[in-house]
């Protein structure tokens, strides 16, 4: 595959391992007759090391043997998360250090989560964009401040902690951007 045909999440084969591209950047040169670089930031789906390409425009990677399968969270332990692929009912087991960043978005049971199988061994998860969760701890709002866009600290089933506005309240499902983390709405 071309280097302009890559996009940010595809997984490429880049000096014999499988790389994530997570973001790039395009450089047009000033000059005539000189080259496009094409500039990736990646992370390598083995051993979750950050990698930087740099190629030109007719430069090209191969596509890595790769599936995203759909997944369902079983449960998660002290040092594993264990997740069940939904089709043929395999099961895979992630370091929590490995998921740490998804495991915030993640409650047990939760469906739409995507698995990174290469060489049937499963690298890492792919989170839904945005997840439902409950909120369990948060203060209850204060009289007669409605009017204003005031914010508060609440902390979700996951322990993941989120500006909520003030009239939310403990016990409601609310969703969360899993990209940026930041409250969305009421579920």
């Amino acid at each position: 595959m071309l280097a302009k045909e890559i996009k940010t999440g595809e997984v490429v084969v880049y000096e014999g391992e499988p790389v994530v591209i997570e973001s790039l950047n395009v450089q047009t040169p000033s000059a005539r007759g000189a080259a496009t670089l094409y500039k990736f930031r990646g992370r390598n789906a083995v051993t979750r090391q950050k990698v930087d390409i740099t190629l030109k425009g007719t430069e090209s990677l191969d596509a890595a043997d790769f599936q995203r399968r759909d997944v369902q969270v079983m449960f998660t332990d002290t040092t594993h998360m264990h997740v069940m692929d939904t089709e043929n009912y395999n099961q895979y087991e992630l370091p929590l250090d490995d998921v740490s960043e998804q495991r915030l978005y993640m409650p047990d049971g939760l469906e739409g989560v995507r698995a990174l199988v290469y060489n049937d061994q499963c690298v890492g998860i792919d989170v839904p964009p945005t997840v439902e969760l409950e909120i369990t701890q948060c203060d209850p709002g204060i009289k007669g401040n409605s009017a204003t866009s005031r914010s508060k600290p609440a902390t979700l089933e996951t322990g993941l902690v989120v500006q909520v506005p003030e009239y939310i309240k403990q016990g409601e499902r609310v969703k969360v951007d899993t990209r940026t983390g930041q409250f969305l709405s009421r579920a």
